[in-house]
């Protein structure tokens, strides 16, 4: 054993020497359907005006202001409702790293129904938290008396609702939401109401935020169309949203990023209009994808769709093979056997995709 392994050991947590790093896949020269990405660039003349906006930034002082002016136009794009506040993070991922670091309580539990977006047992397992999951039903569902009994049992801190859910991409019973939201505040716990894919939803969390003072709803402009600039956002109780606020790392969102999501709201009609476009091509593809034998798309509400296929790693392979990566989830658990993620794309990606899922069948 090397000395670097000697510190490595000495040093380093045990139980973060056994996990394995988040996994980006390679995807030079494929057709990538494989995280959710908007697939539309800004015009030309957009591209342009952005250039000119972003080099008049200071890039030479510390971000502070514009980021202020940032949280407020976020605001007014939500309609965040009076006695509420918003902050930022980088990516809805810090945002989850705080939450985690604000309830970092002896005992404390998070949890979140399965499967879910896998980041938020690996925050709590770095935080020293205790995870709990709650499986879906075998339509992806809500288990509404074993999340209730979870609940009672655990009297979990932080309670992660995806909604739309990721990998299902669908939403969950309204019902069955607000009885699991009354069921946290009965034990003094929190909701987060995770609205990454809320520009392809027909439903949203909004009014739920105005009803219970223990409820944050997160969305990121990841989906919105700006997954390369890395801007989260938390709204809920003034109070709340004070506590987390102070654990946001100084001067976390940089000033290029600030303004380049402002320039994407004062264009947001334009991003409006690239989902209404995706939303569109996703019922084409849902279509296209329920004629194929063997093939069983799932209804989704995001700009993904779970389809569960004959054989899962083949088919991924195939694909792959054949220049188009989507994600295979088979291995996040059990409910997802031999199902494959596809990010809806444009219009010719989407054509090839389906030519590539036709011949690696």
């Amino acid at each position: 054993m090397t000395r670097l392994d000697d510190s490595i050991q000495r040093v380093i947590r045990r139980d973060i020497q056994g996990m394995h790093a988040y996994a980006v896949q390679p995807s030079a020269g494929l057709i990538k359907l494989d995280a959710m990405e908007n697939p539309f660039t800004l015009s030309a003349a957009l591209q342009h005006a952005l250039g000119e906006r972003l080099g008049r930034v200071a890039i030479n002082r510390y971000p502070a202001g514009r980021v202020d002016d940032l949280r407020t136009a976020l605001a007014a794009h939500a309609g965040l409702p009076e006695g509420n506040a918003l902050t930022l993070g980088n990516g809805s991922d810090e945002l989850i790293t705080m939450l985690s670091m604000a309830c970092d309580l002896p005992g404390a539990v998070v949890m979140a129904p399965l499967p879910g977006f896998v980041m938020y047992a690996m925050s709590a397992q770095l935080q020293g938290l205790k995870f709990v999951g709650v499986p879906l039903t075998a339509d992806f569902e809500l288990d509404e008396a074993a999340m209730l009994a979870a609940i009672a049992e655990h009297r979990p801190s932080l309670l992660y609702l995806a909604y739309p859910n990721n990998p299902t991409a669908n939403l969950w019973r309204d019902a069955t939401i607000e009885r699991c939201i009354a069921a946290m505040g009965d034990v003094n716990g929190l909701v987060v109401m995770d609205e990454a894919y809320q520009p392809f939803a027909a439903r949203d969390s909004m009014d739920r935020l105005r009803r219970h003072p223990h409820l944050l709803v997160m969305r990121t402009m990841s989906k919105f169309g700006l997954a390369g600039v890395r801007i989260g956002y938390l709204m809920g109780a003034a109070a709340l949203i004070t506590e987390v606020e102070k654990l946001r790392p100084p001067y976390n969102i940089s000033v290029l990023n600030a303004e380049a999501a402002l320039f994407a709201l004062d264009h947001a009609a334009v991003y409006a209009e690239q989902a209404a476009t995706i939303r569109a091509e996703r019922e084409r593809l849902f279509a296209a994808l329920s004629d194929l034998p063997g093939v069983l798309p799932y209804p989704s509400q995001a700009n993904m769709i779970l389809t569960r296929v004959p054989d899962a790693a083949s088919t991924f392979a195939g694909m792959k093979q054949r220049g188009v990566l989507v994600k295979n989830v088979s291995p996040l658990h059990p409910l997802l056997a031999n199902c494959l993620r596809i990010t809806v794309g444009a219009s010719d990606e989407n054509r090839r995709m389906l030519d590539a899922l036709r011949a690696s069948l």
